[in-house]
């Protein structure tokens, strides 16, 4: 199981995106894919069509997973621990669901997500460029 941040998210529905084709790997070596509702509401915020939002929940075989207690807890002691950076909850947040699941996160944004893997984040980065 893997956790798609945000941008991975977008980038499903971003034309010409090389992060596809790694996607596109996983899914046929079958790995599952997950988001955080958090994850899922960024990426809600859009823009895209009600067809590109069908299309990437179809990709998202293993769901997309509520927010719960135990998440904002760890997501508040993250938030403290890693500076109380403004802007960075959402992270926080999405960091906290894959970190209590013991699965890694696939982002694009590892310098945002890196100071989580001192906490028992692991990270599946992918490469701006392929």
């Amino acid at each position: 199981m893997i956790h798609l941040d945000t941008n991975i998210l977008i980038d499903l529905v971003t034309a010409h995106s090389p992060q596809v084709a790694l996607i596109r790997g996983w899914l046929q070596q079958g790995e599952v894919l997950t988001a955080s509702s958090v994850a899922w509401s960024e990426f809600l915020n859009g823009p895209h069509s009600h067809a590109q939002k069908d299309a990437v929940r179809a990709i998202l075989q293993g769901g997309i997973r509520p927010f719960d207690e135990d998440q904002a807890e760890l997501a508040s002691r993250l938030f403290h621990l890693t500076g109380r950076r403004r802007g960075s909850h959402a992270d926080c947040m999405i960091a906290a669901a894959a970190l209590l699941k013991r699965e890694p996160v696939a982002t694009r944004n590892l310098m945002d997500f890196h100071r989580f893997v001192p906490h028992g984040l692991i990270l599946e980065g992918i490469p701006t460029q392929p």
